[in-house]
Protein backbone atom coordinates (compact mmCIF):
# COMPACT_ATOMS: atom_id res chain seq x y z
CA UNK A 1 0.00 0.00 0.00
CA UNK A 2 1.36 3.63 -0.84
CA UNK A 3 1.05 4.40 2.95
CA UNK A 4 3.41 1.95 3.41
CA UNK A 5 5.58 4.15 1.53
CA UNK A 6 4.19 7.54 2.29
CA UNK A 7 2.62 7.26 5.84
CA UNK A 8 1.28 10.87 5.31
CA UNK A 9 -1.56 9.39 3.26
CA UNK A 10 -3.10 8.62 6.77
CA UNK A 11 -2.65 12.10 8.04
CA UNK A 12 -6.02 13.65 9.04
CA UNK A 13 -6.89 17.16 10.52
CA UNK A 14 -10.39 17.55 11.62
CA UNK A 15 -12.97 20.57 12.88
CA UNK A 16 -16.22 20.78 13.20
CA UNK A 17 -17.04 21.26 9.65
CA UNK A 18 -13.75 20.42 7.91
CA UNK A 19 -11.25 17.56 6.99
CA UNK A 20 -7.77 17.83 5.84
CA UNK A 21 -5.80 15.47 4.77
CA UNK A 22 -3.76 14.35 1.26
CA UNK A 23 -5.88 13.58 -1.55
CA UNK A 24 -6.36 11.16 -3.74
CA UNK A 25 -5.60 11.67 -7.77
CA UNK A 26 -9.33 11.74 -8.36
CA UNK A 27 -9.79 13.96 -5.51
CA UNK A 28 -6.70 16.29 -6.77
CA UNK A 29 -8.93 16.80 -10.32
CA UNK A 30 -11.58 18.14 -7.60
CA UNK A 31 -10.24 20.35 -5.74
CA UNK A 32 -8.48 21.84 -9.14
CA UNK A 33 -12.04 21.94 -11.06
CA UNK A 34 -12.29 24.01 -7.67
CA UNK A 35 -10.19 26.40 -8.76
CA UNK A 36 -10.92 26.37 -12.56
CA UNK A 37 -14.13 27.87 -11.06
CA UNK A 38 -12.27 30.74 -9.73
CA UNK A 39 -10.11 31.50 -6.23
CA UNK A 40 -10.51 35.31 -6.09
CA UNK A 41 -12.37 38.25 -7.96
CA UNK A 42 -11.23 39.30 -11.24
CA UNK A 43 -9.99 42.52 -10.32
CA UNK A 44 -7.89 41.64 -6.97
CA UNK A 45 -4.39 40.12 -6.91
CA UNK A 46 -3.63 38.26 -3.93
CA UNK A 47 -0.85 36.23 -4.52
CA UNK A 48 3.08 37.03 -5.44
CA UNK A 49 2.61 34.30 -7.97
CA UNK A 50 -0.44 35.31 -10.10
CA UNK A 51 -1.28 32.10 -10.75
CA UNK A 52 -5.74 32.73 -9.83
CA UNK A 53 -5.35 34.82 -13.06
CA UNK A 54 -4.40 31.90 -15.34
CA UNK A 55 -7.39 30.79 -17.30
CA UNK A 56 -9.13 28.50 -15.74
CA UNK A 57 -7.50 25.32 -17.27
CA UNK A 58 -4.46 27.00 -16.66
CA UNK A 59 -5.04 27.69 -13.03
CA UNK A 60 -6.06 23.73 -12.47
CA UNK A 61 -3.26 22.31 -14.21
CA UNK A 62 -1.33 24.90 -11.41
CA UNK A 63 -2.76 22.92 -8.57
CA UNK A 64 -1.86 19.67 -9.64
CA UNK A 65 1.77 20.54 -10.65
CA UNK A 66 2.20 22.16 -7.66
CA UNK A 67 0.83 19.51 -5.59
CA UNK A 68 3.01 16.97 -7.37
CA UNK A 69 5.95 18.61 -7.11
CA UNK A 70 6.09 19.40 -3.87
CA UNK A 71 5.60 15.94 -3.12
CA UNK A 72 8.01 14.75 -5.39
CA UNK A 73 10.63 17.34 -4.03
CA UNK A 74 10.27 16.37 -0.50
CA UNK A 75 13.44 16.09 1.77
CA UNK A 76 13.22 16.08 5.41
CA UNK A 77 15.44 19.49 5.60
CA UNK A 78 13.09 20.99 3.22
CA UNK A 79 8.97 20.35 2.50
CA UNK A 80 5.90 21.25 1.75
CA UNK A 81 2.68 19.80 3.19
CA UNK A 82 -0.50 20.54 0.90
CA UNK A 83 -3.63 19.89 2.83
CA UNK A 84 -6.96 19.66 0.51
CA UNK A 85 -9.95 21.19 2.94
CA UNK A 86 -13.27 18.92 2.54
CA UNK A 87 -16.45 20.77 3.58
CA UNK A 88 -19.27 18.19 4.01
CA UNK A 89 -17.06 15.53 1.81
CA UNK A 90 -15.91 18.04 -1.44
CA UNK A 91 -13.29 19.79 -1.31
CA UNK A 92 -13.07 23.39 -0.96
CA UNK A 93 -9.31 24.73 -1.21
CA UNK A 94 -5.95 23.88 -0.10
CA UNK A 95 -4.13 25.17 2.72
CA UNK A 96 -0.41 24.43 3.08
CA UNK A 97 2.80 25.12 5.77
CA UNK A 98 5.92 24.87 4.33
CA UNK A 99 9.94 24.31 5.98
CA UNK A 100 13.10 24.56 5.62
CA UNK A 101 15.75 23.23 8.12
CA UNK A 102 12.46 22.58 10.34
CA UNK A 103 14.53 20.05 13.03
CA UNK A 104 16.61 22.60 13.71
CA UNK A 105 14.46 25.99 13.52
CA UNK A 106 11.46 24.63 13.74
CA UNK A 107 9.69 27.19 12.32
CA UNK A 108 6.85 27.19 9.41
CA UNK A 109 5.96 29.14 6.75
CA UNK A 110 1.53 28.47 5.46
CA UNK A 111 -0.37 30.05 2.77
CA UNK A 112 -4.12 28.66 1.58
CA UNK A 113 -6.71 29.43 -1.20
CA UNK A 114 -10.36 28.65 -1.31
CA UNK A 115 -12.22 28.79 -4.04
CA UNK A 116 -14.49 31.75 -4.80
CA UNK A 117 -17.77 29.77 -3.59
CA UNK A 118 -16.63 28.89 -0.49
CA UNK A 119 -15.69 32.43 0.81
CA UNK A 120 -16.81 34.17 3.38
CA UNK A 121 -18.46 31.81 5.85
CA UNK A 122 -15.23 31.13 8.19
CA UNK A 123 -13.57 28.16 6.41
CA UNK A 124 -10.40 29.60 5.71
CA UNK A 125 -10.29 30.81 9.44
CA UNK A 126 -10.86 27.72 9.99
CA UNK A 127 -8.51 25.72 7.75
CA UNK A 128 -5.40 28.08 8.88
CA UNK A 129 -6.50 27.15 12.74
CA UNK A 130 -6.63 23.22 11.90
CA UNK A 131 -3.36 23.64 10.50
CA UNK A 132 -1.60 25.73 13.32
CA UNK A 133 -3.17 22.99 15.82
CA UNK A 134 -1.22 20.30 13.36
CA UNK A 135 2.05 22.67 13.87
CA UNK A 136 1.96 23.93 17.59
CA UNK A 137 0.63 20.92 19.49
CA UNK A 138 1.41 18.13 17.14
CA UNK A 139 4.89 18.86 15.59
CA UNK A 140 6.32 21.08 18.41
CA UNK A 141 6.12 24.16 15.92
CA UNK A 142 7.99 27.75 17.72
CA UNK A 143 7.02 29.81 15.16
CA UNK A 144 4.52 29.89 12.50
CA UNK A 145 4.70 32.98 9.80
CA UNK A 146 2.43 34.52 7.28
CA UNK A 147 2.81 36.62 4.21
CA UNK A 148 0.19 39.18 3.00
CA UNK A 149 -0.04 41.91 0.13
CA UNK A 150 -1.14 45.02 2.62
CA UNK A 151 -4.13 45.57 0.70
CA UNK A 152 -5.27 41.98 1.44
CA UNK A 153 -7.66 42.65 4.56
CA UNK A 154 -9.52 39.50 4.48
CA UNK A 155 -6.16 37.24 4.95
CA UNK A 156 -4.46 39.88 7.36
CA UNK A 157 -7.80 39.89 9.60
CA UNK A 158 -7.95 35.94 9.89
CA UNK A 159 -4.04 36.26 10.93
CA UNK A 160 -5.28 38.72 13.41
CA UNK A 161 -7.80 37.08 14.85
CA UNK A 162 -5.88 33.83 15.47
CA UNK A 163 -3.10 35.76 17.35
CA UNK A 164 -0.40 36.43 14.71
CA UNK A 165 1.60 40.17 15.26
CA UNK A 166 3.20 42.01 12.85
CA UNK A 167 6.77 41.11 11.85
CA UNK A 168 8.19 44.01 9.29
CA UNK A 169 7.53 43.47 5.48
CA UNK A 170 8.72 42.24 2.32
CA UNK A 171 8.81 43.86 -1.06
CA UNK A 172 8.61 42.08 -4.31
CA UNK A 173 8.02 42.85 -8.05
CA UNK A 174 5.03 41.94 -9.59
CA UNK A 175 4.66 42.88 -13.22
CA UNK A 176 7.74 45.63 -13.27
CA UNK A 177 6.23 47.36 -9.78
CA UNK A 178 7.21 46.94 -6.22
CA UNK A 179 4.93 45.47 -4.12
CA UNK A 180 4.63 45.18 -0.55
CA UNK A 181 3.83 42.05 1.67
CA UNK A 182 3.03 42.28 5.45
CA UNK A 183 4.86 40.13 6.94
CA UNK A 184 3.09 38.15 10.42
CA UNK A 185 4.57 36.02 12.98
CA UNK A 186 2.80 34.07 15.57
CA UNK A 187 4.22 32.52 18.75
CA UNK A 188 3.11 28.96 20.71
CA UNK A 189 1.88 31.45 23.56
CA UNK A 190 -0.17 33.74 21.23
CA UNK A 191 -1.31 30.25 19.38
CA UNK A 192 -2.50 29.40 22.60
CA UNK A 193 -4.17 32.36 23.82
CA UNK A 194 -6.02 32.54 20.36
CA UNK A 195 -6.84 28.94 20.00
CA UNK A 196 -10.70 28.27 20.07
CA UNK A 197 -11.52 25.78 17.34
CA UNK A 198 -11.69 22.05 18.54
CA UNK A 199 -9.15 20.09 16.16
CA UNK A 200 -8.16 16.62 16.22
CA UNK A 201 -5.42 15.07 14.16
CA UNK A 202 -5.09 10.89 13.67
CA UNK A 203 -2.94 9.06 11.61
CA UNK A 204 1.14 11.46 12.81
CA UNK A 205 2.44 8.14 13.21
CA UNK A 206 6.02 7.78 14.66
CA UNK A 207 5.97 6.78 10.62
CA UNK A 208 5.59 10.13 9.63
CA UNK A 209 7.84 12.15 11.97
CA UNK A 210 10.88 11.78 10.41
CA UNK A 211 9.70 13.22 7.20
CA UNK A 212 9.29 16.67 8.73
CA UNK A 213 12.76 15.95 10.62
CA UNK A 214 11.77 14.53 13.84
CA UNK A 215 12.61 11.61 15.34
CA UNK A 216 10.29 9.09 15.30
Amino acid sequence: MIADHWPLRGLRVTTPRLELRLPTEDELAEVADVAAHGVHPPRERPFLTPWGELPPAERALHVVQSHWARLGRWTARDWALDLVAFHQGRPVGIQDMRAKEYAVRREIVSGSWLGLDHQGKGLGTEMRAAMLHLAFAELGTRSATSLSFTDNHSSLAVSRRLGYRDDGIDRDVLDGRVVVSQRLRLTPEAWAEHARTPVTVTGLTAACRPLFGLPA
